[in-house]
């Protein structure tokens, strides 16, 4: 068994080495998809509300196999900003029926096969978040959780942006509307079913070759080598190491590839003082 980098293992694996990476999204690729998409009152689930859901449930074998959409009325006013966004108002929300009903309905669709989604973390709060109100606790393990923002990370790194507009055009998905949750329910799972079909018929030479262009954070990079972040900046630097910056927060980003080449060198020298004691 290779050696395991130490750290946290979160949902997107991020943290993890190329060929565990690999592993994960091959046995992905050969489950039944639950692909969701909320639409939102805000940004911070524990003070917004969703008003509209949409669920997909597909596979590479099958297709779509069915897809559920439900506005859902959360008994307040719609912001005008998100009406800006996604054209939802508060007399289209108001007909709807209430959340209780709503997740009562969806909850068998919701806790099956691997909850998918384009930026998981940010559905995945939500609808644990729309339950918990419920005092219903839900929860899918990390295992059964796929981003498809972070498999794009990996198999098109070079992209501009991996939102799921800009991904909308650059593949030319046949959608609708963005930012209503039937069409980027859409989005997402075409997008799924083009990268998950790569990484099933692909050789793994070149998937793997595509993974070590990945731009990573230095957390990520932090626990594939087993260090602190300072450490392993340090580390990073002193190998000489290519790297930018973030656009957002201005962090050091390095290549996937890049690290674990540092990480297995570390492995090597690790095994030749073992072998000289």
């Amino acid at each position: 068994m290779a050696a395991q980098p130490s750290g946290k293992k979160y949902q997107g694996q991020s943290s993890l080495l190329s060929k565990q990476l690999l592993a994960f999204y091959r046995r992905v690729s050969q489950s039944t998809l639950t692909v969701v998409d909320v639409e939102t009152t805000g940004s911070v689930a524990y003070k917004s509300n969703v008003i509209e859901v949409s669920v997909i449930k597909a596979n590479l074998t099958d297709g779509i196999l069915q897809q559920e959409t439900s506005l859902i009325n959360p008994t307040g006013k719609v912001p005008p900003f998100i009406t800006k966004i996604t054209g939802i108002t508060t007399a289209m929300v108001s007909k709807a029926p209430y959340p209780e009903e709503v997740w009562a309905d969806y909850e068998h669709l919701l806790r099956q096969d691997v909850l998918t989604a384009h930026n998981l973390d940010f559905d995945y709060g939500f609808l644990q978040s729309e339950y918990k109100r419920l005092d219903v606790h839900y929860y899918r393990p990390p295992s059964h959780r796929f981003c498809t923002v972070l498999l794009s990370r990996l198999l098109l790194a070079d992209l501009p942006s991996r939102s799921l507009p800009n991904l909308v055009k650059h593949f030319n998905f046949d959608v609708g509307t963005s930012h209503r949750a039937k069409a980027d329910t859409k989005a997402c799972w075409l997008l799924a079913e083009i990268l998950l079909t790569l990484i099933q018929q692909e050789p793994e030479e070149k998937i793997l070759g595509l993974f070590r262009q990945q731009w990573i954070r230095l957390q990520d990079a932090a626990a594939i080598l087993g260090k602190r972040k300072k450490d392993a900046l340090d580390l990073l630097i002193k190998a000489g190491l290519e790297h930018r910056l973030s656009k957002r927060q201005q962090q050091p980003l390095f290549r996937r590839g890049d690290v674990e080449d540092v990480f297995y060198a570390q492995q090597g020298e690790q095994l030749s003082m073992l072998e000289e004691s």
